[in-house]
């Protein structure tokens, strides 16, 4: 192996997962049912597939997965090499070798262990495997007897850790190390460079340009390495200088979905951009966004947002005079968004689609929505010109919304309650969680393959899906239920009326959210003309809106605890965090948050009895709304409920054990035999 990428690959070992090997298998419930031919028949997913089509369960962790987030076939041969991050952490992630007709259990090999961050996987024009960390791109050939020994590094010393930015910051660790990248046709690479942070703010508002995207070497863009005549790279030893380099674009806050059209870099072709915008706190906006990238150009990260929305953090810095003055309706400075996508959408792969299996796809852009928000988890394509472009629709334009009320939305800006954008439609949708049937879907990365089928990698519940033909119509859309804000309100009515949780709260907004995780999540929310009194209730309605953060009642069953504390595959948030841990002041101060999720609706904290066969609760009218495990911590409002004899009213569970099918007005119900005193 070339000594110049030894920093991102540890020691390494080839070996086969075998089903006694495997971690616990995915949690889809599959039947007899099945997608696609032999060899190629898997599983079939109750997921919302658009008429003619089907998913496979290709792999799961009973193969050896942990965090898939790319896959991209071997050229002449019906293997696969998939990117594997392992978790959250420098040097846990893998490339594999995937066999997909091989037995279950036995379609993973390891190929490099120890990488760091490995995301991008793409063919170059020596039709060799290329792959990234978050300081290298280089090539393998995973069918070598010894693929370690075969890997050249093509370009080194991409911004990752201990960054010093232009006015003399340190930044230890970006938020965005991963490096997804592309080629054009003429072997010319485009690689991302992700944003420090989520928006390029601490406390208050800013008056100087963001740091992090000024200079020559700026973060938030895409940066485009230029090979020699013939358009590959040569290996690069440990001190070689990188290939000629530019700018391509700034203002780009994470570019994990590149899509270069066929004919591209010839005059008008498409070279596209999906950007993983701002975080805030509302599920619908911002928007994310299609961009058209252009030479020299900047997309507005982090002023601008949706079509020309100016960032309040910024608004000192976009009135004053100089560069940035209405830097947001600045056609000739700031190129806005070509199309926006569903807010929160998250998209981390995109392709044109090239195959015949599906030709009514044939030259259409595909897009994975990884989001877990009501507009993500799921899989669209949009109708293109004759350049690659997305087809602009006149307002108001729609897209559909999982488990909410309204069922579908325009898209929108603070300006404007409808905007032209490219209108969709959905490949994979209603993805949601379903109790007892399927876990929320997040794909990821995507290929076509030489037989036009197309593989996705969704990294949430670690599974390769094979998307096949299927004469079967589209299947009845399956339950779902999410936290509304009715019962977020509820919720906070709880913890201001307790003393004792007020205080907690006000520990956790001040010690916690303003102390550490400032910036994290576009500050919570918070605002400085905001009473002490609205900013708690402002950082709580921010934690509860959250998918899966906190579960009233059970602090150890919530993401957030699991953040906090770095446990499982959860990133440790903050950053800090393990150095933070080591503090028993930061520990009790985590153990004060435990006790506010813990006691934060009002009645008996109770066990699922162990042993019981019935586990269901009900609706009063006895429908039966979900099960919980034996053992899990329930919170009981009513032991001996009146309205429903030999029943507990409980309060609602934890959203991953309902399936959909109540409506919570009327409470929910345990069988009273079936609790325990903690």
């Amino acid at each position: 192996m070339m000594a110049s990428i030894a920093a991102s690959f540890g020691q390494e070992g080839t070996h086969e997962w075998t089903l006694a090997q495997a971690p616990k298998p995915g949690r889809y419930a599959t039947g007899a049912e099945r997608c696609g031919a032999a060899p190629y028949d898997y599983p079939k997913l109750r997921i919302g597939t658009r008429a003619g089509y089907c998913a496979g369960l290709a792999a799961s962790r009973d193969d050896g997965l942990q965090f898939p987030r790319s896959i991209v076939q071997i050229p002449g041969h019906d293997l696969f090499v998939v990117a594997d991050m392992g978790a959250w952490g420098a040097f846990k992630g893998r490339l594999l070798l995937f066999d997909p007709a091989q037995p279950a259990g036995r379609r993973i090999k390891v190929l490099l262990e120890r990488v760091d961050y490995p995301f991008g996987l793409v063919i170059g024009l020596d039709r060799k495997v290329y792959s990234s960390t978050t300081e290298t791109i280089f090539r393998f050939d995973p069918l070598a007897a010894t693929p370690k020994d075969t890997v050249e590094t093509v370009v080194q010393g991409l911004p990752s850790r201990n960054i010093t930015l232009p006015d003399g910051t340190k930044v230890a660790e970006s938020v965005h190390l991963m490096k997804a990248f592309v080629f054009d046709k003429t072997g010319r690479l485009y690689v991302n460079v992700g944003a420090p942070t989520d928006a390029c703010v601490a406390k208050g508002p800013a008056n100087k340009p963001c740091a992090a995207g000024e200079g020559a070497s700026p973060l938030a863009a895409i940066w485009a390495f230029t090979p020699p005549t013939g358009g590959i790279f040569p290996a690069l030893k440990p001190g070689d200088p990188n290939p000629p380099r530019e700018i391509f674009a700034r203002g780009l806050r994470n570019s994990m979905a590149l899509a270069v059209h066929p004919e591209f870099p010839d005059a008008g072709f498409a070279f596209l951009q999906a950007e993983n915008a701002r975080d805030l706190e509302d599920p619908l906006k911002p928007n994310e966004e299609i961009n058209a990238l252009q030479r020299g150009r900047h997309y507005g990260w982090p002023y601008c947002y949706d079509l020309s929305t100016a960032s309040q953090e910024f608004k000192t810095l976009l009135q004053a005079s100089g560069p940035y003055k209405d830097f947001c309706n600045n056609g000739a400075a700031y190129r806005a968004p070509y199309s926006l996508l569903p807010p929160h959408g998250a998209p981390l792969g995109m392709l044109y689609y090239q195959g015949s299996r599906f030709p009514e796809l044939n030259g259409k852009l595909i897009v994975g929505l990884h989001g877990y928000r009501p507009a993500g988890s799921r899989v669209i394509f949009y109708d293109v010109d004759a350049k690659g472009f997305p087809v602009i629709h006149p307002a108001p334009v729609h897209y559909n919304l999982s488990c909410a009320a309204e069922p579908s939305r325009p898209f929108q800006t603070d300006r404007e309650k409808a905007v032209p954008a490219a209108a969709f439609t959905e490949l994979i949708g209603e993805w949601h969680r379903v109790n007892g049937v399927r876990p929320q879907g997040a794909p990821v990365g995507m290929t076509v393959a030489s037989d036009g089928a197309i593989w996705l990698v969704e990294d949430k519940n670690a599974t390769i899906i094979r998307i096949d033909k299927d004469a079967d119509a589209k299947a009845k859309p399956l339950p779902c239920n999410v936290r509304s804000d009715l019962q977020i309100d509820e919720l906070v009515g709880y913890v201001t009326k307790d003393k004792g949780n007020r205080e907690r709260l006000t520990q956790l907004r001040t010690d916690l959210v303003e102390k550490h995780c400032s910036g994290c999540h576009s500050d919570f929310g918070l605002k400085p003309q905001q009473s002490s009194e609205q900013r708690d209730i402002v950082a709580l309605r921010f934690v509860l809106s959250q998918d899966g953060w906190v579960y009233p009642g059970d602090p150890e069953s919530g993401r957030l605890r699991a953040r906090l504390r770095g446990l499982g595959r959860e990133k440790v948030m903050p950053p800090d965090g393990r150095e933070l841990l080591k503090d028993a002041a930061y520990r009790r101060l985590l153990d004060t948050v435990d006790n506010l999720v813990a006691t934060m609706v009002p009645g008996q904290r109770m066990r699922v009895r162990l042993g019981r066969v019935e586990r269901g609760f009900r609706d009063r009218s006895g429908k039966l709304c979900g099960a919980i495990p034996s053992g899990h911590v329930v919170v009981v409002v009513d032991k001996n409920a009146q309205e429903k004899p030999g029943f507990s009213r409980i309060y609602r569970p934890a959203d991953i054990f309902l399936n959909g099918e109540c409506a919570d007005g009327d409470g929910y119900y345990l069988e009273t035999r079936n609790l325990d005193s903690l």
